[in-house]
């Protein structure tokens, strides 16, 4: 197999991007650990004392939220103590992976595929999706009333080469502009800006709008933003991976049955938040109010939460493209992807549930 290419300096400046504190890792002042209990009496799985399992505080990481608020993983777990780890940043999450800090993450498509490259294909594996949708195009509708609008204007993206950067990067390119990469500037603006940082942008009119992930984009509405573009409506079934489950490798080859353990947890969180949307949604918030220490207004998450399409289901063939789309930015030589994906314990998860396989499109382990 050819030797992976090299990513350009793009994506050397992501991995020196600064880490959150985390106080039992080392990462960042803004993420959270806290442990859950054991259940007395319950076996250890694979004799693991823990497990340690990170997210970030999206609503699109809501499988995580509710899993974690439901006591699901911790169930499925048993005597084996779940460890959750929260984070603001796909970097700093694929670093804990790599550190050993953590051992299975839900996290976002470009940062999957950065952190696999960068390693040269042996850190991690994707194991399973989590959700799909809940990205949108907020601006100022007092700045901008349709798509040509957008030209010469200053939208935010989370960060650059994050999920939303490169989409919507591709999107510019596909009206015509022209923007560089690495700076930002051309024919529309693009401000890198964290998501608990961009709707004091927006509300000061630093920038008129913004390609973000919920609860951002409905958190803009509620500034008098105005939704230009749903993400969903560009992809095939309206249908894109924005949240995939990821696991170290050597985690995944010691410790097979935990990581089953995580993803029973993790089917059975879909499964009842997609029965049980109100509740869900009330569990999410909880979870965030305890890692954030302030729970989202009820609105934001009513507007948000309609958008987000929660399944187990990767959509391998949407993280192709969202890789090809980092090519044509600039952003990323053309990745060797091949072994990305090892489905096979999600599928005997499925399996036992009844539902139909899941498929890697062509980029699972050999």
């Amino acid at each position: 197999m050819p030797a992976i290419p090299a990513l350009r300096r793009t994506l050397a400046v992501l991995a020196v991007l600064p880490l959150l504190a985390l106080a039992a890792c080392g990462y960042g002042s803004q993420a959270v650990e806290n442990t859950e209990h054991a259940i007395p009496g319950a076996a250890k799985v694979d004799g693991l004392d823990s497990v340690r399992i990170g997210y970030f505080g999206n609503l699109t990481h809501a499988t995580a939220l509710v899993g974690r608020h439901e006591g699901i993983f911790q169930k499925e777990l048993g005597g084996t103590t779940a460890k959750y780890a929260a984070f603001n940043a796909g970097p700093s999450e694929i670093e804990a992976l790599n550190s050993g800090s953590i051992d299975i993450g839900w996290i976002g498509p470009s940062p999957a595929i950065n952190g696999y490259v960068k390693a040269g294909g042996k850190n991690l594996r994707i194991i399973s999706g989590s959700a799909s949708g809940g990205v949108k195009l907020v601006v100022n509708p007092e700045r901008i009333r349709s798509v040509q609008d957008v030209e010469g204007k200053r939208i935010a993206t989370p960060q650059l080469g994050n999920t939303q950067d490169v989409a919507f990067l591709n999107w510019a390119a596909e009206q015509g502009w022209k923007v560089d990469a690495e700076s930002g500037e051309g024919d529309v603006s693009v401000v890198r800006s964290d998501n608990k940082v961009t709707p004091d942008l927006y509300r000061s009119g630093s920038v008129d709008g913004a390609w973000v992930p919920e609860p951002t984009a409905s958190k803009l509405v509620a500034e008098g933003g105005k939704v230009l573009l749903d993400e969903a409506d560009l992809w095939p079934d309206k249908k894109f991976v924005i949240t995939n489950v990821i696991v170290s490798q050597s985690f995944l080859e010691e410790h097979p049955k935990a990581v089953e353990a995580v993803l029973r947890g993790s089917v059975k969180a879909n499964k009842w938040i997609n029965s049980h949307p109100d509740k869900a949604k009330a569990a999410a918030n909880a979870q965030l109010a305890a890692d954030t220490g302030k729970a989202l207004p009820a609105e934001v998450v009513d507007r948000a939460w309609p958008s987000i399409r929660f399944t187990d289901d990767p959509l391998a063939a949407t993280l192709d493209a969202q890789a090809r789309h980092a090519v044509e930015a600039g952003l990323l030589e053309r990745p060797d992807l091949s072994g990305i994906y090892d489905l096979t314990p999600l599928n005997r998860v499925l399996g036992a549930e009844g539902a139909p396989e899941a498929d890697d499109a062509g980029l699972g382990v050999k």
